[in-house]
């Protein structure tokens, strides 16, 4: 019985972990995106947020993998939604992969332009296609 209540501790500890992790990753996406915001809005040169993109791909290359079954209780936001159709949630991970390869080709070209407009569709086409779904508010 203590075994089995040790592993049961061990997994708790593991979910939490696992919750507290993608949180702060994914916090640490939303500042990458606030960081982008006035370049984006005042057009000025994108090269610099390159290592942001980067870390961006770099994240949500992992991110179905953070979440594991057993892991949507807790302090998180997640909805069961993720687990009942877990394919849609990484089809919404590539879509965001996509759209984060097409932000990072505007900011390593310095093009401004493109940058800005690709920006503007990140958030509420494809980060919002992600949290409208899955995310509570």
């Amino acid at each position: 019985m203590a075994i089995g209540l040790a592993a049961m501790a061990g997994a708790a500890f593991a979910q939490g972990d696992v919750i507290a992790e993608r949180r702060a990753g994914l916090k640490r996406m939303g500042g990458h995106m606030e960081a982008m915001k006035p370049v984006a809005d005042s057009r000025g040169d994108p090269k610099p947020l390159e290592a942001r993109i980067d870390d961006m791909i770099a994240f949500y290359r992992t991110l179905p993998a953070r979440f594991p079954a057993g892991s949507g209780t807790g302090d998180t936001k997640a909805l069961p939604a993720i687990w009942q159709d877990f394919p849609r949630f990484e089809q919404a991970n590539t879509a965001l992969l996509g759209q984060l390869a097409t932000l990072k080709t505007a900011a390593a070209s310095g093009n401004a332009a493109g940058f800005a407009e690709a920006y503007a569709q990140t958030g509420p086409q494809f980060c919002g296609g992600c949290h409208r779904p899955f995310r509570a508010r």
